[in-house]
């Protein structure tokens, strides 16, 4: 659990799951996988199994210790609708989400079949957000299983953005996120493919936040787009 996290558009990560496996195109550099294999090299306990899927029964109710609101990225070091997380444990989580109305929860998935399958068996508590990762053109369908989701917000990620998307429909999706890929062996995005979806975000109302170029050293690109940060948000308010 990272009590502060450097992610742009969150405030705190929430790990109750560690360790995944490759599913898509975007996964080829993972991050998350050269973090945990480093801190399995550090050791540092919760990574003893490396890159392995572990659930951690402890954390999870480590949000209910947090007063003040914050922004919570859930699994950041993994997915929690991998195949290999127990519809029980998802539960779980859902139930602490619950129980902390004064966070926003916000939850990525590559894994939008299982997302579609479960997601009538679970509590869907306002302040969850949903989204899924949408990188490349032949992943739109994810688009669809996340409608299907009763979330009160759904998001798009589309980072890393390694192609062009097509024209896509943003009916009832509330947010897209965008950036480049980074670190060793990080795969080029091009201006024009970021600019084709913040026009479609410009044309269909929906918040677009730009979070990075990305590259081998992502801090000297930076993230300005048209001179400029897009920083936006959906509106959303959390109970106290």
């Amino acid at each position: 659990m990272a009590e502060n996290s450097s992610i742009e558009w969150t405030d705190a990560t929430w790990n109750p799951v560690t360790g995944c496996s490759k599913i898509s195109v975007g996964c080829k550099n993972c991050y998350a996988e050269r973090m945990a294999k480093r801190l399995q090299l550090m050791g540092q306990p919760r990574y003893k199994n490396g890159f392995q899927v572990t659930l951690h029964y402890d954390l999870l109710d480590r949000p209910l210790q947090w007063l003040k609101h914050r922004r919570i990225f859930v699994n950041s070091m993994s997915d929690l609708f991998h195949e290999d997380v127990p519809l029980e444990f998802i539960r779980l989580a859902f139930e602490t989400m619950i129980k902390c109305p004064q966070h926003i929860f916000q939850i990525l998935t590559k894994r939008s079949q299982r997302l579609r399958e479960v997601s009538q068996l679970l509590p869907w508590p306002t302040n969850v957000w949903m989204g899924v990762t949408v990188e490349h053109g032949s992943l739109i369908h994810r688009i669809d299983n996340l409608r299907q989701v009763p979330a009160s917000v759904r998001f798009l990620s589309c980072e890393p953005l390694i192609a062009p998307l097509p024209p896509i429909s943003l009916r009832d999706i509330h947010w897209i996120i965008v950036g480049g890929e980074s670190g060793p062996g990080a795969r080029p995005i091009k201006l024009k493919w970021v600019v084709e979806i913040l026009d479609q975000c410009r044309r269909q109302n929906v918040p677009f936040f730009f979070k990075q170029w990305g590259g081998a050293q992502k801090h000297k690109s930076g993230r300005s787009l048209l001179g400029r940060t897009y920083d936006e948000l959906p509106s959303f308010t959390p109970q106290a």
